[in-house]
This record gives structure tokens, C-alpha cells and sequence, in this order.
């Protein structure tokens, strides 16, 4: 970065930050990269531009808007006379962030709260004092994470300003 333009310095600042908070919250950081770029160029791009932009091949890309359109993050669109495949930001980017973060979190909470049931199906051969003690265990952590799960619902249905 130390010889590159304030311009393109400060580009690769903000992908970096893109995705890192992609990377924090358990996405590729890929993903950031993409949504970097489409902010900071501000229009829509081809596969070939931002692939150019991130330093990814177009078939990394192309994986990764798959799973950015699901999320409703970008949206895919054809230009009149042109054959190529342009990507735009699509909605508000703070609500995408938080329908993120709500979607991988319930994610999290819902295999957990299976991986406790599975748990308890195997307390069967322990000893009853074990049993016992590992179970209280269970229904303390069962219990937190049924709390965060309604917190993480609540957290879903805030509209932000």
C-alpha cells in the first residue's frame, strides 16, 4: 500500500474494513470486499470489474454474489444491448448488516440447541451423580441460549432510523 495513490490507499483501507466485519460476523471476507467495492464505486460494476477491484478470480465472485443476493445485500442486473452481468447494492446497508448478524446468530442458536438435545440422549450411560450434574449443566446453558434467541428475534423485527 505504500506506493500506491491516497486514492486507491484509502479504496483499500475501506475494503479491508469490509471485510473484516464480514469476517467477524462469519462470513468470507470475500463478501466485504464485494460490498466495499460496491459502495466505494458507487455504481453498478461487472463480474470482470469487481474481480479486477478485489484481486479475486470472476468464479470466487461469482460464488460469493450467490450468496450475497440470497441475503438481499446485491442485486443482479442485465443492461439494454450489453451481455454482461452487472451487480448493484440493493436496500439499506445497516438493516443488510443486521439481518446478517440476526440470520447467522439464529443459525448458531438453532445447532446448538440441538447439539444439547443430542447431549442429553447420550447422559443415558453416565452415572446417576454425572448424569445429574451434567444435565443441570445442560438446562443453565439451554436456558441462556433460549434467552439470547429471543433477544437475537427482538433484535430481527427493530426497523433502524
Amino acid at each position: 500500500m505504500r506506493n500506491m495513490p491516497p486514492s486507491k490507499n484509502l479504496e483499500e483501507k475501506i475494503y479491508s474494513t469490509f471485510s473484516e466485519v464480514a469476517s467477524s460476523i462469519g462470513y468470507s471476507p470475500l463478501h466485504g470486499r464485494i460490498i466495499g467495492v460496491l459502495l466505494v464505486k458507487g455504481k453498478p460494476l461487472s463480474l470482470q470489474e469487481i474481480a479486477k477491484e478485489t484481486s479475486y478470480s470472476t468464479s470466487m465472485i461469482s460464488l460469493s454474489l450467490d450468496l450475497l443476493e440470497v441475503l438481499g445485500v446485491i442485486k443482479k442486473i442485465k443492461k439494454t444491448g450489453d451481455r454482461q452481468l452487472y451487480i448493484t447494492l440493493q436496500g439499506d446497508l445497516l438493516e443488510i448488516l443486521k439481518n446478517a448478524i440476526v440470520t447467522k446468530v439464529t443459525k448458531s442458536v438453532s445447532s446448538t440447541l440441538a447439539d444439547f438435545q443430542e447431549s442429553r440422549a447420550g447422559l443415558k450411560s453416565l452415572p446417576q451423580e454425572q448424569k445429574k450434574e451434567t444435565e443441570r449443566t445442560l438446562d443453565i446453558l439451554e436456558k441462556e441460549i433460549k434467552r439470547l434467541d429471543r433477544y437475537v428475534k427482538l433484535l430481527g423485527k427493530i426497523r433502524l432510523p
